[in-house]
């Protein structure tokens, strides 16, 4: 029989049962397998994916919906990625659309590489902010003056609360995930009162610092700082580039600037919430 042309083959919902698929993809575009995450927002989320007559997937992609199922805030699109046999054939594009589509008036957005940035703003994405990727090993400084503690089951409650103030939009099926999904989970607090929270999780040889919630930078930096104590592994994060002194200390520290990816929104100007509060996403993938 012959092979059918690529625009003929059908786009269909991933489910957990298509994550080697995924890393396999993943592979094959020079990318870390990232099996961790890929299990996490293909649970979490919707994929989306074009299936390869010849096995494995033609290409793939995840959107994170955040808010009510009736009346979505947001959808995060990530992990878009198309096998480079079949690459520079419109497969990204097609894809793009139909994702776009299913998701009807609700707003958009996504982490652009340069790469990538020309065919999301072709799709009508515009750029409203960056995001800087640093990577490296944490050397400890001076002991912050903000206290951290391991989180709890009790402090679930007050984690939602602030994470929906600052991000803008309910998260309840990203946030409760957390414990399973990070090495982990750290709050600060201030008279009894939680005033941040970070997570930290494994990816390959590093720990992801996200998501970073904090009243001020210098809870962001206890954060964090909180966090590297607890791992031997190199750290890696995406700090938004308005966060100019978080990310000079973060340097000071040892971590280097690895790249920059552009913040990109379809059918919102900005993001929602607070961004003077929202220093790192959980994954770029997610928003």
């Amino acid at each position: 029989m012959p092979t059918p042309s690529l625009a003929a083959l059908p786009i269909r919902r991933l489910t957990p049962r298509d994550l080697t698929a995924c890393a396999d993809l993943s592979e094959d575009r020079g990318w870390p397998r990232e099996e961790h995450k890929w299990g996490f927002l293909l649970t979490a989320g919707k994929g989306y994916g074009i299936d390869d007559p010849d096995g494995g997937l033609v290409s793939a992609c995840v959107v994170t919906e955040y808010g009510p199922h009736d009346r979505l805030d947001l959808g995060a699109i990530g992990m878009v990625l198309v096998a480079e046999r079949h690459s520079r054939q419109g497969i990204g594009r097609r894809l793009m659309r139909h994702v776009v589509s299913a998701m009807g008036t609700t707003p958009l957005t996504l982490h652009a590489t340069p790469n990538g940035q020309p065919l999301y703003e072709e799709l009508g994405f515009k750029v409203t902010g960056r995001a800087e990727m640093l990577c490296g090993h944490f050397t400890p400084g001076p002991s912050p003056s903000v206290v951290t503690r391991g989180a709890t089951a009790a402090d679930l409650t007050a984690i939602l609360r602030l994470d929906e103030d600052v991000f803008g939009a309910d998260r309840t099926h990203i946030i409760t995930r957390l414990p399973a999904f990070a090495d982990q989970l750290r709050v600060a607090e201030e008279n009894g009162r939680i005033i941040g929270y970070a997570g930290a999780w494994p990816n390959m040889a590093t720990q992801v610092v996200g998501p970073l919630i904090a009243r001020d930078t210098e809870t962001a930096k206890a954060l964090i700082a909180s966090l590297a104590a607890h791992t031997d592994r190199p750290l890696r994060t995406d700090i938004d580039v308005r966060h100019e002194e978080l990310l000079t200390w973060a340097k000071e520290r040892g971590l280097a600037s690895v790249a920059f990816n552009a913040v990109m929104t379809y059918g919102i100007s900005e993001l929602p919430g607070d961004w003077t509060r929202r220093f790192a996403p959980l994954t770029v993938a997610a928003g």
